[in-house]
């Protein structure tokens, strides 16, 4: 496979449409390199699909996951799981929403793996299962099972202990939340953090919803929605007090879900105000850090549970799944919570891929510090770019509730969403243009591009659009080239006009 320096020659043309970023078999993003590449992607057309090297893994099955599906159903629809308890709740669910009948099939050579065989009508369901609770087996543990490796045995042929990886792993993470080592859960991907919460709130409430504050990423909302009880999207965050009293007034909740700050839209619910609330009526509040990251944040004073992807800023490679629930010590439900969420949890972060993030977390501190000032440089010059109708970034989205966690020396991330002037026309040509790496995912150490609303949204743009959320958008995760040569690439793309109508 050959060798490319995505900081240096970034995938970006027509011709390297489905090359997987970066280059390795491991890769979570993979090029769309046109607007109508996403177009294409989204409505499964055979010219697009057919050229997918990878892809997201919750979104793409991965071909060592093809693979390895085989070898338990044949060609019959399958999916591996990381565990038995996660393949039976995946066959629940596709005998719940289906109503067809899906299987559990262990696997004879002894690992954990198991695997739901079921039909072509209950397979739609098990997809969903698999995108949104995101437990799901990774590209290295399939690739391990398949290969030489005892399938038992995750340490043979390495030179790791897996339990010691992870066990480092939750001591430098323990270290940037300033929480216990045995307060860090990890899970397989960052989803899968999500749905342990959520099954922990749910388990300490029964029968009751929960609500998403802000605008969420899509999942989040969806997880809520199909494996809750249901949830209400509170999405206008100037009133969200107002809100958020009103429907607490109406029925008790088992949660709230919150991102700080939200994406792509970058703003924050103001803490400060929603937390006492919360309290008051002992609700739990889940935040997502994704995007802010504890570098930059400190949600102690605030957070119940803390879910987080390590996929993104703490790994900053790009080629490994993995994701943890934090439980905060200095919430007043902290052993509440933190009791049901151990007594519920399983250890299913493959060890290969602990090893990789254990790896790159040591470097995280220092380069959040360079992905907040290429934010930074990016978000500013943007804003006062000629072509570019608005910018969205966390320093002036609600700035002063993102002020207020702020910590001393944290910054403002690397995301940011620009909209173009005359959007319908100039967007599609301006990401066209753009010679930057463009697909799904964000926080690695080169810089990502995508139009977010189209990738995360396609079905529902209406909607979205109702929330504020043009379907226009360009988000930027920035990586760490250099700013001057980013902008320089930015600022030639922007030079561009339309000369069609786009298809949308």
């Amino acid at each position: 496979m050959t060798t490319r320096n995505l900081l240096h020659e970034p995938v970006w043309q027509a011709c390297d449409l489905g090359l997987q970023m970066p280059v390795s078999r491991h890769a979570v993003s993979m090029a769309l390199p046109r607007w109508a590449d996403v177009v294409g992607y989204e409505e499964k057309a055979p010219e697009v699909v057919s050229k997918l090297r990878g892809g997201y893994p919750r979104f793409v099955i991965h071909p060592l996951v093809q693979e390895l599906a085989r070898l338990f159903g044949g060609e019959r629809p399958c999916l591996p799981f990381p565990s038995r308890l996660a393949a039976s709740w995946g066959a629940d669910f596709v005998q719940r929403i289906s109503g067809d009948n899906a299987e559990v099939v262990e696997d004879v050579a002894g690992s954990p793996i198991c695997a739901v065989v079921t039909t072509d009508a209950g397979y739609s369901a098990l997809r969903a299962f698999w995108q949104h609770t995101g437990l799901i087996v990774s590209t290295r543990q399939a690739e391990a099972r398949l290969g030489s490796l005892d399938a038992t045995d995750e340490a043979a042929g390495r030179d790791c202990d897996p339990v010691e990886v992870r066990r480092s792993l939750r001591r430098q993470l323990a270290g940037f939340y300033d929480c216990a080592e045995d307060d860090v859960l990890l899970a397989p991907t960052g989803m899968a953090a999500q749905f342990a919460a959520l099954r922990t709130v749910l388990a300490r409430t029964s029968g009751r919803r929960t609500a998403q504050l802000g605008f969420p990423y899509v999942d989040t909302l969806k997880l809520q929605q199909k494996f809750g009880v249901g949830a209400t999207l509170l999405h206008d965050l100037a009133n969200l007090a107002r809100d958020l009293q009103n429907l607490l007034a109406q029925e008790p909740l088992a949660a709230c879900f919150c991102e700080i700050p939200g994406n792509p839209m970058l703003g924050s619910a103001d803490l400060r105000v929603i937390g006492p609330i919360l309290r008051t009526h002992r609700v739990p509040l889940v935040i997502d850090d994704v995007v802010s990251t504890p570098f930059n944040v400190d949600l102690s004073g605030y957070a119940d549970l803390i879910a987080t992807s390590l996929t993104k800023y703490v790994a900053g490679t790009g080629d490994v799944m993995g994701g943890a629930l934090i439980c905060n010590p200095r919430s007043p439900l902290y052993g509440e919570l933190k009791a049901i969420a151990a007594a519920g949890h399983e250890e299913l972060l493959w060890g290969g891929d602990a090893a990789v993030i254990d790896r790159s977390a040591s470097g995280f501190p220092e380069r959040m510090k360079r992905h907040n000032e290429t934010g930074l440089f990016l978000a500013e010059r943007l804003r006062n770019h000629p072509a570019v109708e608005q910018v969205w970034y966390p320093k002036w989205e609600f700035s002063e509730t993102y002020e207020a966690i702020r910590r001393p020396g944290g910054g403002w991330g690397s995301l940011l969403t620009f909209l173009p002037k005359n959007a319908e026309l100039t967007a599609p040509r301006i990401y066209d243009a753009l010679a930057l790496c463009k697909g799904p995912s964000l926080g690695t150490v080169f810089t990502l591009v995508c139009p977010f609303t189209l990738l995360a949204h396609y079905t529902e743009l209406d909607w979205a659009e109702s929330c504020g959320v043009s379907r226009y958008l360009i988000r930027i995760s920035a990586g760490l080239e250099d700013s001057e040569e980013l902008w320089k690439r930015l600022e030639k793309a922007l030079s561009c006009r339309a000369t069609s109508r786009p298809m949308l």
